[in-house]
């Protein structure tokens, strides 16, 4: 584990010099999760049973009816979003961030869903890449006339790919929106801290177990009843069951994903995410 992390240090030197200067204390941050990922990701695959007429169900869990009538909405977006980002040149979906995923579509329509239906004021986001979770949130809330998306990112070494960082939010839904630079282990404790009490949550970045439980368990105590947590690849680590296995009070449903083309490092070629509701 600690060789990867040399690896990358020989490979890319103008990189990690130009971070030792500005940000010392996110780079040691870096090359400590790459040593946790590659060390937890030599268990096997993290399987869940997959819940039954999960969208139906989240449905009524908003008190809402089902089939929703959002969906041709949804649609209409994602056709959008996805030609906007290829149209700049730039691939989507598995792998196409830097070695990470873009939000899917079955991710990203239960998000759509809660956010239409819950009509959130502080939602908070940990991960962005091309920024398709971001863009969905900022035109829900656009749509529903009130809300605020903040979102923690930690800047990729990489200058081109940095540069990517939510291209896919246009401009005139960035007015609803704080990006926060660093990790979640440094910027979500303070974020919360101000908002005070948070109505969605979604976890979208390093899937660690240290790290998922960490921002869980953050975003648990500001979330108010009634409000969700959303957390994707609940199948590349432990973190998600292990969670949920601490608290009560909760309802849950494991989804399966749908990107756009099949992921061959996923068990099941799509992965898995969780919806979970704090209960009144």
């Amino acid at each position: 584990m600690l060789g990867s992390a040399l690896h990358y240090a020989l490979h890319y030197p103008k990189r990690l010099a130009g971070a030792l200067v500005t940000d010392p204390v996110g780079l040691l941050e870096k090359l400590q999760d790459r040593i946790v990922q590659n060390w937890e990701y030599r268990a096997p695959v993290h399987r869940h049973e997959l819940s039954a007429n999960w969208e139906e169900r989240l449905h009524g869990w908003l008190g809402c009816k089902w089939p929703c009538a959002e969906q041709d909405a949804f649609h209409a977006l994602w056709q959008r979003a996805v030609e906007s980002v290829r149209s700049a040149g730039i691939d989507v979906g598995p792998a196409s961030f830097a070695g990470f995923n873009d939000g899917d579509m079955g991710l990203l329509r239960a998000i759509w869903w809660i956010v239409s239906h819950l009509k959130p004021t502080r939602v908070v986001e940990t991960g962005v890449a091309h920024g398709f979770t971001s863009r969905f949130i900022l035109e829900a809330l656009q749509r529903n006339g009130s809300g605020r998306l903040s979102s923690i990112d930690r800047p990729p070494l990489d200058p081109a790919t940095r540069q990517r960082v939510g291209i896919a939010v246009p401009g005139e839904l960035r007015q609803r929106w704080d990006l926060i630079a660093g990790s979640s282990q440094r910027r979500l404790p303070g974020l919360l801290d101000r908002l005070g009490t948070i109505d969605l949550f979604v976890h979208d970045s390093l899937h660690t177990e240290r790290n998922v439980c960490f921002e869980l368990a953050h975003a648990w105590a500001a979330l108010r009843p009634g409000g969700f947590l959303v957390v994707d690849d609940i199948d590349s680590n432990a973190g998600f069951a292990s969670f949920i296995g601490k608290i009560s009070g909760f309802q849950a449903l494991v989804c399966e994903a749908q990107p756009v083309r099949p992921d061959e490092r996923r068990f099941n070629g799509k992965g898995l995410f969780g919806l979970v509701l704090k209960e009144p």
